[in-house]
């Protein structure tokens, strides 16, 4: 069902989607140079901060932070209106209590792009690690604090997983319009989503160890990720695999700015990917 008095939303989720691609571009980007040069991947603020003496570091900076405001707000409207009809049962406010998870986490990204910007983080040589510890450090140190920590964790793992499963499976078709281009970039678009779910699944093992052994250094971001990566076996190899997924994961954004569909707002005669190969998949059968 249309609804035109929400179009206005369809720019807002593809200038969201596109910043949300640049981060992840960026973060793949340098860290597949680090690794490439013997080094571990940089964790989102580290890779933040390299923008800042890059050429044209600032101006995607500033493109960084509008796209994540443009994303938490899409996320925000998405999940109230439920723009992507994933209805009232349990399932759907599942996911809608996701995308308000997911859009504030990307609104903290704006906002450390926006320190950067602004040159605040200019001596505080925390970067990413630091802060998450830090915060998983006051958390323990609450009543049921390592608990609360390892429930997190454990929730980051699940959601992990649920990547995994949107890979494997292709339901990241569902929510993607049918042309010529996607038809045939299925194989990018598996591979990045497969990465990003291989990432957020560490960064929950972590914050689960944290918990088990009260030690907050140990719970981390993407940088944690790809440190822990790095000290397994073939463990550059490993940094190297899932830096390029994290390039992939970033030409999936960079396919959901441009051909994402919105069921509230799409037109009633767009068909979706799924379909599509559903479609043809029945006429090849018959």
């Amino acid at each position: 069902m249309n609804d035109d008095k929400l179009s206005w939303t369809i720019p807002v989720m593809r200038a969201g989607y596109a910043g949300r691609g640049l981060v992840y571009l960026v973060v793949a980007g340098f860290s597949l140079y680090a690794a490439l040069r013997g080094g571990s991947g940089e964790s989102t603020g580290s890779a933040l901060q390299k923008l800042e003496t890059a050429p044209l570091g600032n101006l995607v900076l500033v493109a960084i932070v509008l796209g994540m405001a443009a994303y938490a707000l899409w996320r925000y409207v998405d999940a109230a209106y439920d723009l992507e009809d994933y209805g009232k049962e349990a399932k759907g406010l599942i996911a809608r209590i996701g995308m308000v998870t997911t859009g504030t986490i990307h609104l903290g990204i704006g906002f450390a792009a926006l320190a950067v910007l602004v040159a605040a983080f200019g001596s505080s040589g925390g970067g990413e690690g630091s802060s998450i510890a830090r915060a998983t450090a006051w958390v323990m140190s609450a009543p049921l604090g390592r608990w609360i920590v390892g429930l997190a964790g454990g929730v980051t793992i699940g959601a992990g997983i649920y990547y995994f499963v949107k890979a494997l499976s292709e339901r990241y078709r569902d929510h993607l319009v049918a042309n010529r281009f996607t038809e045939h970039w299925n194989l990018v678009l598996k591979a990045g989503v497969l990465a990003q779910g291989t990432v957020v699944a560490i960064i929950g093992g972590l914050f689960v160890y944290a918990a088990v052994v009260a030690d907050p250094s140990a719970a981390g971001g993407v940088g944690s990720a790809f440190s822990w990566l790095s000290q397994q076996i073939y463990g550059q190899i490993l940094v190297i695999a899932v830096s390029l997924g994290l390039l992939a994961f970033a030409f999936f954004c960079a396919v959901n700015a441009a051909y994402r569909y919105v069921p509230r707002v799409a037109q009633p005669d767009v068909e979706t990917l799924a379909s599509c190969m559903a479609r043809k998949s029945r006429a090849a059968l018959s």
